[in-house]
């Protein structure tokens, strides 16, 4: 018998997972560049708060970074890494790499940790390395990697990556692995859905594109 007051665990852990904001984010590494994607719907729980929320964010023309999480936490690190890197590359006379843009976020986010930035988040880009892609968490921890999946279509969207992905990926075939992915997470994960965004970012430069359904 429960006391007057008291809520049961599965009652506190269904309150609590309604307020965690859900998304299905997508990173690759192809052979000539580098594929960032996201779909639209902002969520929170079983709250459709927005039907054309923007996950995918230019850094710079090289760079980009996709992210799920709360979408205000998304914007203020997007901006300050932005800002930083415009900084950089006056100071220094050199567009920033993406391991120092991923560094940049890191140490941001690690700086953050008392009071946190609700944000997973994949960087990529090219640069003078070649295409490339960094996974990090909340608390800053950086993982270079040749994909990755956030938010809460990961187990579904990876399944569908693992199963298509391979080193010598083309931008034109990554873009279709990445929006099956998605879109099979869509069809399954109800915090996800209203269309995909996508970054395609290559040596000229990176272009936005939006799927609609």
């Amino acid at each position: 018998m429960e006391a007057y007051g008291t809520q049961s665990p599965s009652q506190s852990q269904a309150q609590g997972m309604a307020w965690i904001p859900g998304a299905t984010t997508v990173g690759v590494v192809c052979q000539d560049g580098v594929i960032l994607a996201s779909e639209k719907r902002v969520s929170y729980g079983y709250f459709i708060a927005s039907k054309g929320g923007k996950k995918v964010f230019k850094i710079t023309d090289k760079i980009g970074a996709a992210c799920a999480g709360l979408v205000s936490d998304m914007q203020v690190l997007v901006r300050d890494v932005e800002a930083n890197a415009n900084l950089f590359s006056m100071d220094v006379g050199r567009p920033i790499s993406v391991r120092a843009s991923a560094k940049l976020m890191s140490n941001i986010l690690f700086n953050r940790r008392m009071a946190p930035l609700i944000t997973q988040t994949i960087v990529g880009g090219i640069d003078a390395e070649g295409p490339s892609l960094w996974v990090l968490d909340v608390l800053g921890s950086v993982l270079p990697d040749d994909y990755a999946v956030v938010g809460s279509g990961t187990e579904i969207a990876m399944a569908v990556i693992e199963g298509g992905y391979r080193k010598d990926l083309t931008v034109a075939d990554g873009k279709n692995l990445v929006t099956r992915a998605i879109k099979s997470a869509i069809s399954r994960d109800t915090m996800s859905g209203d269309g995909i965004d996508l970054l395609v970012i290559t040596k000229e430069g990176a272009t936005e594109e939006t799927v609609k359904f």
